[in-house]
């Protein structure tokens, strides 16, 4: 069968995310012809790398959504031309694959008798992108074939010619996915689906119960599982992280998920979709061994009377460790070696700075600068002489038993966490979760750094999607990395005076911007990050927050997805993008709960039911 492929990519800077050649690579030997149509311009590199994989590479103005992409690039390779395929394919970029192998699915296809085909579809479903209200049973558009019968009819030419104008996403529902299937079945063209809806007990299966699909043989998943609102998984009882097992499984390269969601998913989107809390016991569970990996501990010494207790537990590291220490003055210095001294310990490092402006964080990224450029650690852990003498001693110390506890535990606790860098060279950092107790930080994390933590992390080249809220962040500042993870900051060129002095240490100061951004940094590397915690830790955590959370939305009408619409429509948080999530047709009754909010911070009823009308 000679085929021919119409694949859609889309990047706002041009560049061509790894899974997409990775994709294209797989269904090589199937078709003949693989024509790529841009909807951006595209970068050198990017076009050298589609140039490598595909016959025709070609750009276009992003004009009409994937729906006028697909209609010029036909155009544009020649209405004949497409007599001599005896397929056609259309395709996007919205999805990874193979997971597993395409070929079981394409010898299936190409045995079935149909006129058009599509991996998946979805079931008929109450929406308000469609004019009567509900979207009819469709074939999903990331991946249509279409045989040679349907696409050299005249009403093939005639359904593309005469589309109309695609100025929304809602105009591309209605306009195209929600209708191909439904307009081409009424011209007596019959359709298939390679994993039909029917077959299971939901409208959208390659959303809803994807693992299900995954277990059946499908072979791709769709890229909005992973930075999908977290909401709408939870509502819907959706394990994403269930996913990621099973493309492991299959030996899909992980590392092309974690780099393209780096540019994609909001953090905490992603942390929460995938479940990337990882709690471990006390007892070492066993796996690769932890004692090759290169270990150094960085800590920042202020108060020397804490040293005991930092080099209790970096003492939990399997294999030993190498001790880089940053203090004040060299009467600090000097009780530091002495201590060491003391506990048996040689080969260490004790360093005065230059400064104390920045704290712990200059400390590190700067007077530890050379050892994280250097490449005597495959892994360092970041510790300080926390007191936080501001919050009171019962706060204080509780935060700072939150770090240390969830960071090294105990040997078996800290061979758990350090044996994911061993297991997984995709993994760049971890952290405790954000500390809640005592603390006003959920749902504030940003305070007033959001602004310039922006700007920096625009200097350093960190393209990662902002947390809306909290950011997902080391909280405190001690965590476990790769030094590769940290690389954007340390060639930020930071000077000493770019840090604050002793009275300076508010919000939106260059050392509470850095905190926030050490993990977007990671992330920013194509570096997976998680957070960890240890078992008793845990439950009383989830004892405290189910506690809270019960008690915030205690009366409010609704499931989850809609008490946080209802919550910060009440405090004045984010109202419009609320609104816009109903508009999508996703929760029409989110949007009827809003209007009043809305109505009163944006000037009355009339235009919010207008736009629901128009929906």
């Amino acid at each position: 069968m000679r085929s021919v492929l119409f694949y859609l990519v889309y990047d706002k800077a041009g560049s061509v995310g790894e899974f997409i050649p990775h994709h294209l690579r797989a269904v090589r030997d199937h078709f003949e012809h693989i024509f790529v149509v841009s909807n951006s311009p595209l970068d050198a590199e990017g076009r050298r790398v589609l140039e490598e994989v595909a016959d025709t590479v070609w750009e276009r103005e992003n004009v009409g959504f994937d729906v006028l992409a697909y209609r010029d690039a036909m155009r544009e390779f020649g209405w004949d031309r497409l007599a001599d395929y005896d397929e056609l394919t259309l395709m996007n970029y919205t999805f990874y694959g193979p997971v597993g192998s395409y070929a079981p699915m394409l010898e299936r296809m190409a045995a079935t008798e149909c006129d058009f085909w599509g991996v998946t579809d979805h079931g008929p479903a109450v929406s308000s992108l469609a004019v009567s209200g509900t979207l009819r049973r469709h074939l999903q558009t990331h991946w249509i074939a279409v045989r040679r019968r349907m696409h050299q009819s005249p009403e093939w030419r005639a359904y593309w010619e005469g589309m109309p104008p695609i100025e929304s996403y809602e105009d591309s529902i209605g306009h195209h996915e929600g209708r191909f299937t439904h307009h081409f079945e009424s011209k007596g063209f019959v359709s298939a689906v390679a994993f039909p809806e029917a077959d299971y007990p939901v409208a959208h299966p390659i959303f809803d119960m994807v693992t299900e699909l995954l277990d059946d043989g499908l072979p791709i998943v769709k890229r909005r599982l992973f930075f999908h609102d977290p909401l709408y998984h939870d509502e819907r009882a959706i394990r994403a992280g269930r996913v990621i097992e099973r493309m492991r499984r299959a030996g899909y390269p992980m590392r092309l998920v974690w780099a393209d969601q780096a540019r994609t998913a909001q953090p905490r989107a992603l942390h929460a979709n995938l479940a990337m809390l990882d709690i471990h016991p006390d007892v070492d569970l066993g796996g690769a061994d932890v004692t090759g990996l290169r270990v150094g501990v960085l800590a920042h010494v202020f108060y020397v009377e804490l040293l005991d207790e930092l080099l209790d537990r970096a003492d939990t590291i399997p294999g030993g460790y190498r001790l880089i220490a940053t203090t004040t003055d060299e009467a600090k210095r000097s009780s530091i070696l002495a201590r060491l001294a003391e506990r048996g310990r040689t080969g260490d490092d004790v360093r005065v700075l230059e400064s104390n402006r920045g704290r712990d964080i200059s400390a590190f990224l700067l007077g530890c600068r050379d050892v994280l450029l250097g490449d005597e650690f495959d892994v360092v852990v970041k510790l300080h002489s926390k007191r936080s003498p501001q919050d009171g001693y019962t706060k204080g110390t509780s935060f700072k038993e939150h770090l240390l506890t969830n960071l090294l535990g105990a040997p078996g606790y800290t061979a758990n966490v350090l044996r994911g860098f061993a297991e997984d060279d995709t993994l760049g950092m971890v952290f405790p979760p954000m500390i809640h107790s005592g603390y006003p930080t959920m749902g504030n994390g940003w305070f007033s750094n959001r602004a310039p933590a922006q700007r920096l992390a625009t200097r350093l080249g960190i393209d990662v999607p902002f947390d809306d809220l909290s950011p997902l962040a080391p909280y405190g500042s001690m965590f476990i990395a790769r030094p590769e993870a940290l690389r954007p900051l340390l060639d930020a060129d930071f000077d000493w005076d770019d840090f604050p002095t002793e009275g300076g240490y508010s919000d939106g100061s260059l050392t509470h911007v850095i905190e926030r951004l050490f993990g977007y940094s990671a992330i920013s590397r194509g570096f997976q990050v998680r957070t960890v915690m240890g078992t008793r830790q845990a439950a009383q955590s989830h004892a405290m927050l189910e506690y809270k959370l019960d008690s915030v939305v205690a009366g409010i009408p609704g499931l989850p997805e809609e008490q946080v619409a209802r919550v910060q429509a009440n405090s004045g948080i984010d109202v419009v993008a609320a609104m816009k999530l109903s508009l999508l047709g996703r929760s029409p009754r989110i949007a009827k709960a809003l209007v009043p909010a809305y109505a009163a911070m944006r000037g009355g009823y009339r235009s919010v039911r207008r736009i629901l009308r128009r929906r």
